[in-house]
């Protein structure tokens, strides 16, 4: 099986604990590793990073976009690295009526730190029928809490076969497909699938590695339109061949 950047080599920074939580500050220290790194290279090693990951924020004491975590990330941002982030999966409430509850969707939903301007926030979309099918109803959405658009665009984040951490190693016999891979969903899976098609685009498109703001514009100018609200769905589903074809 291949993903969407075979030929890219990746750094692996783990962040969170085998049951997935974690604090702000082990995310910070594994940022300013990366910047270390392009620092003492003199050069981007790493020209891109994914955080499937995020959580919510105090708004009455950091204002949207500008909590220690998004300050971090808006630095390695300038240094040149481009930084895609999963918009969360809080689009999705069942709300307590009079009589019956109320299945519905969420807007002021982006959680942190998807709601950083100097980012790539990631939706979730079918992963198939997008244009049928629209939005996932789990896909978080905005507009973010001070009024910027977000997420910025969508991608594939239901039922997607991703590596599984949790995996056992066997002590008799092969490994079989479902020891090492696990089919899930949120925009934990959708955030992936962007940066590697930014991974494959900066192979192609040298002269861009070190902008992240011109390779932003480029991604959302070049995305489809699947005809929901901006709000929801960003620009739209990226296209990296019309993403290709822009000077």
């Amino acid at each position: 099986m291949a993903g969407m950047a075979p030929r890219c080599k990746l750094y692996g920074f783990k962040v969170l604990n085998d049951q997935g939580e974690g604090q702000d500050s082990w995310i910070i220290k594994a940022i300013d590793l990366v910047t270390q790194i392009n620092e003492k290279a003199g050069s981007l090693v790493i020209q891109g990073m994914n955080l499937s990951l995020g959580g919510n924020f105090d708004p009455s004491v950091f204002g949207c976009g500008h909590t220690p975590l998004c300050q971090e990330l808006r630095r390695l941002w300038r240094q040149g690295v481009v930084v895609c982030l999963a918009a969360g999966n809080d689009g999705y409430a069942v709300l307590k009526g009079e009589e019956d509850d109320i299945q519905a969707n969420m807007a002021l939903s982006i959680g942190d730190p998807a709601n950083l301007e100097e980012s790539i926030a990631i939706g979730s979309v079918h992963k198939t029928n997008p244009n049928t099918y629209g939005i996932s109803y789990f896909s978080s959405r905005g507009p973010t809490a001070d009024g910027r658009r977000k997420p910025d665009v969508v991608a594939p984040g239901e039922r997607i076969l991703s590596a599984r951490h949790d995996w056992k190693i066997r002590r008799r016999g092969a490994y079989e497909r479902d020891d090492l891979y696990v089919e899930m969903s949120g925009t934990s899976m959708a955030s992936p699938h962007v940066s590697g098609l930014l991974a494959s685009f900066l192979s192609l498109r040298k002269e861009f590695i070190a902008y992240p703001d011109r390779v932003k514009e480029m991604l959302l100018a070049s995305c489809v339109d699947l005809r929901r609200d901006q709000y929801i769905q960003g620009a739209g589903l990226p296209n990296l061949i019309k993403m290709l074809a822009l000077n």
